[in-house]
């Protein structure tokens, strides 16, 4: 009985263990740098906007990464009439299931999701939207080597242009896009880290937070350590 419920404790970690593991690329940190989310912004809603909403994130919380009011309203609203309200889109859960296979997930925490499951969300996201490729076999004519199957279509790929999946399971990029692959995957690393910092707006301030209070209580311990020699020091 005992080897048993070893076996069983041990078996999800066994089934880890034997699958295949994912390569993730390292994601540039653009947690401070409030062009590259500014831009990664303008991006996320001119190209994911459309079917994923992030209806936990309203507009006006842009301000945080040095946008002003006018300014997002100019350039990243287009149907919502007010600053304060939501980022959600009109198409219908049933609707895009029905066109895509699955409905589009909000993104408004992907971030923090995939992290959940791979250790490092934004490492997770740069790799996955810099591996789509060619597929004729699927539905959207486009599969991807971190999500096999996906439903999803590559909506950057006029950005990109298209990569095939070559005998040894490498990509190759066949038909240049708009973009070069160095500046793509600079756009890319620009939108992973605005949905990075939409999964938790305040990532910046706690971490300041947190070091703030660290060099607090080592001052603390300073004087709580010299009180106590003090204290004891007629004692011993």
């Amino acid at each position: 009985m005992k080897k048993l419920l070893i076996a069983l404790l041990c078996a999800p970690l066994l089934a880890f263990a034997s699958g295949e593991a994912l390569h993730l690329d390292k994601a540039p940190d653009r947690s401070r740098d409030l062009p590259a989310l500014q831009n990664g912004a303008k991006v996320f809603v001119n190209y994911c906007l459309n079917c994923h909403s992030a209806s936990y994130m309203r507009y006006n919380r842009l301000r945080d990464i040095g946008l002003t009011e006018q300014q997002i309203k100019d350039n990243l609203l287009f149907t919502q009439e007010k600053v304060g309200e939501l980022m959600t889109i009109a198409m219908r859960r049933a609707e895009a299931k029905q066109w895509f296979g699955a409905a589009p997930p909000d993104l408004t925490v992907i971030a923090r999701a995939r992290a959940s499951e791979f250790g490092s969300g934004a490492d997770w996201l740069y790799t996955y939207l810099r591996s789509f490729y060619r597929d004729d076999s699927r539905p959207s004519g486009w599969n991807n080597v971190l999500f096999s199957n996906v439903a999803m279509p590559h909506v950057l790929w006029e950005l990109q242009g298209e990569q095939v999946l070559g005998p040894d399971h490498k990509l190759t990029l066949a038909k240049p896009g708009l973009m070069k692959p160095e500046e793509y995957d600079a756009m890319v690393a620009d939108l992973v880290g605005f949905l990075n910092y939409m999964g938790e707006p305040m990532q910046n301030y706690r971490k300041e937070l947190g070091v703030v209070v660290l060099i607090a209580l080592a001052i603390l311990f300073v004087l709580a350590y010299a009180l106590k020699r003090e204290y004891w020091k007629d004692v011993h």
